[in-house]
């Protein structure tokens, strides 16, 4: 669909739909669903909540108000779960400034809960995924892994400081690093979750019609990661995306190499291109921020 109100829709694979208020403000919607990734309802409810609002995050916009969606099976699970899910999902829109309007519930084969959030942000402020050019640095915000350390929990085979460490992570909001965007002169962002760094990366590349050059040893993996491969825990949304990136992706390393780096994540963190005197200041303002690669001209995707 079109209007000339909408500034970013479906076309480009932006993480959130961008409409014109025609007072130099724009309202930012976007909405994420899924089912547990963690056992505890309260850590689940708290990372739901804190994926949804990434996207607004990632488009340099302020939540402002969110809508509830929760599927539970009534006959297989007490509600006093649900409610602790709820509670946890609350909590974290509170947080962030968010104030939730209202909802939706229905009764269903599997727990599902989402939200979908509106977020505004000044017209010539709006943060896209496709105004990246070559030369640009890229920086992660958040360390890859968490795909594959929600599957290790499914299987009961994650180490517990692993997990803890993996929650906590999932867990924190990508405020500080949506903050940290306009100020420091970003020219494109995109959140990291479900298609992987790579698949995400493709994205940003595709919209900014560029390539880019990812270096394997400077992206952060969480220790232990590695080991939860050698053991067989990569799911199956990690292997199609990277069977999604034929033709796109061009590298000597091997499959074992690049699994992290399409590793599906929940809650990752935000993946940016500054231009090189705008790096520093981005990373003193975020904390954590590593510079994982640099935009190119070629509209190739790099592994080295």
């Amino acid at each position: 669909m079109s209007h000339t109100d909408l500034l970013v829709g479906m076309a480009s694979g932006d993480d959130a739909g961008v409409y014109a208020l025609g007072d130099g403000r724009a309202l930012v919607q976007t909405v994420d669903i899924f089912t547990p990734v963690v056992d505890s309802p309260g850590e689940w409810g708290r990372i739901t909540a804190v994926n949804a609002l990434s996207d607004i995050y990632a488009m340099g916009a302020e939540p402002l108000t969110a809508l509830q969606y929760l599927a539970w099976p009534r006959d297989q699970l007490p509600f006093a779960i649900a409610s602790e899910v709820i509670s946890a999902g609350m909590d974290v829109m509170s947080s962030a400034g968010c104030t939730v309007v209202g909802g939706h519930s229905i009764d269903g084969p599997e727990p599902t809960y989402g939200f979908a959030v509106t977020g505004l942000v000044p017209v010539d402020e709006v943060v896209t995924n496709r105004g990246a050019e070559a030369g640009d640095v890229l920086v992660l915000t958040k360390p890859l892994g968490m795909g594959i350390i929600t599957t290790a929990i499914k299987r009961g085979r994650c180490p517990l400081e692993l997990a803890e460490r993996a929650i906590e992570i999932m867990s924190t909001l990508n405020d500080v690093a949506g903050g940290a965007l306009r100020p420091n002169g970003a020219h494109a962002a995109t959140d990291v979750t479900g298609f992987g760094l790579l698949g995400h990366l493709r994205e940003l590349c595709r919209a900014s019609q560029v390539g880019a050059v990812v270096e394997l040893g400077s992206v952060p993996v969480l220790g232990g990661v590695r080991e939860l491969l050698s053991e067989g825990m990569w799911a199956g949304g990690s292997q199609r995306n990277l069977r999604s990136l034929e033709g796109d992706l061009v590298t000597e390393l091997d499959v074992e190499s690049l699994k992290p780096l399409v590793d599906a994540q929940t809650s990752g963190g935000l993946l940016v291109a500054l231009a090189q005197d705008d790096v520093e200041g981005y990373l003193s303002a975020v904390p954590g921020t590593v510079p994982v690669g640099r935009v190119t001209s070629d509209e190739l995707i790099r592994v080295t």
